[in-house]
């Protein structure tokens, strides 16, 4: 009787995972049947001599085996085969040759069998919740979703959503900025899933251009509506992001209605990435003119495009060369991104004025650290030339650079000029 209650035990905890995993009966009755299956054929070689019966409603399992009457000294194989006298205890009218069809306690196959089929059982209800997971998130890539901060790791996050599935959020794919304490809750796009050896992983991210995408979508009703369309994105995470728009309806400004009234609409997404600024242009296919808004707020003078290359030259009066570039170059970069040319911003020159041609120390941060640009404006040093004219001892003392760095700046800076100016490599 315990062998019986043990058994049942098995089905009635299978039960209890269907109605908290949400299984169907059919997937339920046929993995099951395939456990108990496997089992059997792992004892005997084969399955095909069983009829397994699976009866969820009542908890239980029955368990057939078909054998061939044989004479009682022709017995060979007990699993396949039963003697005609031990056939006759079942029913006095079997003869050799007919089949008896007989119930069989799956316990009567000793504990090893049980626990094998409960390790059966364990495996197959783990890859059917792994099925079950990676079916309901594949088609959910690109989807917004909130989770709760379950676990905070050096190189990832751990959070789990409403129904205590797992999600991992890589210390790629944060904002700079981003610092989690578990119980906390924050939002993240869904970047992809990955089902390695049937292992479901569900990936996140806050710095992919599909999030910022979403955010806008649920801020802006008219892109929502499809009055407005994304075309572009470009982003540096955390620092600054250009959008490029356009509205099928000519009474519709796409940039003000995604910017909002003083910037309500953006308010909340800014906030949402750590304060990355939010730059919206009109897209157009034009690209010199698509250019000339990427490189917003600098008003540039005139471009020229090698459209077989994808390169620009930018033209813009001294005063926006430095908008133009952006802090830390950012606004060139994220303009390069947003249009899909390399840009290159020059000066503009008055007739008469080539031989005093200077260049703003920020159109060089391609070449030169930032900190390096930043150091030397410090002290007063804005242009290329002035730098070239000012004393190497003063670069190195008073800007507190080392000599090596000085000298690669003064080399860099005076390559830029058809007669290289000597005053700065003089003490």
């Amino acid at each position: 009787m315990a062998k019986k209650v043990e058994a049942i035990d098995m089905v009635a905890t299978f039960q209890e995972f269907k109605e908290n995993k949400n299984i169907d009966r059919t997937t339920m009755v046929s993995v099951l049947e395939e456990s108990f299956r496997k089992v059997i054929a792992g004892l005997f070689g084969s399955d095909d001599n069983y009829n397994v019966i699976v009866n969820p409603d009542k908890g239980d399992c029955e368990i057939y085996r078909s054998r061939e009457v044989v004479a009682d000294n022709e017995l060979a194989d007990r699993n396949r085969e039963i003697t005609l006298s031990e056939a006759k205890k079942i029913d006095q009218d079997y003869e050799i040759g007919e089949e008896v069809s007989e119930l069989v306690d799956f316990t009567s196959f000793g504990r090893r069998a049980i626990l094998n089929l409960r390790q059966t059982l364990a495996s197959k209800i783990l890859e059917l919740e792994h099925d079950n997971l990676y079916n309901a998130f594949k088609d959910r890539v690109g989807e917004v979703i909130s989770g709760e901060i379950y676990q905070v790791w050096k190189r990832e996050t751990l959070l789990v959503d409403e129904d205590n599935n797992e999600m991992l959020l890589p210390k790629t794919e944060q904002i700079p900025g981003d610092f989690y304490r578990k119980g906390e809750t924050a939002r993240a796009v869904i970047l992809r899933v990955d089902n390695a050896n049937n292992n479901p992983k569900i990936i996140l991210s806050r710095t992919a251009n599909v999030f910022l995408e979403r955010l806008l979508e649920a801020e802006v009703p008219e892109i929502n509506d499809g009055l407005i369309t994304i075309r572009r994105i470009a982003r540096i995470p955390g620092e600054r992001a250009k959008i490029a728009v356009e509205s099928y309806d000519d009474r519709i400004d796409p940039v003000g209605a995604c910017v909002g009234v003083k910037g309500s609409r953006v308010r909340g997404i800014v906030r949402e990435l750590r304060n990355e600024n939010i730059d919206v242009v009109n897209y157009t296919s034009n690209d010199e003119l698509f250019i000339r808004r990427a490189l917003s707020p600098a008003n540039v003078s005139s471009v020229e495009l090698d459209l077989e290359n994808k390169k620009a030259d930018v033209y813009l009066e001294p005063d926006q060369v430095s908008l133009a570039i952006g802090k830390g170059g950012s606004n060139i970069k994220l303009a390069s991104m947003l249009t899909g040319f390399t840009i290159d911003v020059y000066r503009n020159v008055e007739p008469g004025d080539e031989q005093e041609e200077d260049i703003w120390l920020d159109e060089f941060s391609d070449a030169i650290d930032q900190w390096v640009i930043d150091a030397i404006k410090s002290i007063g040093l804005d242009t290329a030339r002035q730098v070239l004219k000012a004393p190497r001892n003063m670069l190195i003392e008073k800007a507190d650079l080392e000599e090596d760095t000085v000298d690669e700046v003064l080399h860099i800076l005076s390559k830029e000029f058809e007669a290289p100016e000597q005053e700065g490599a003089e003490e």
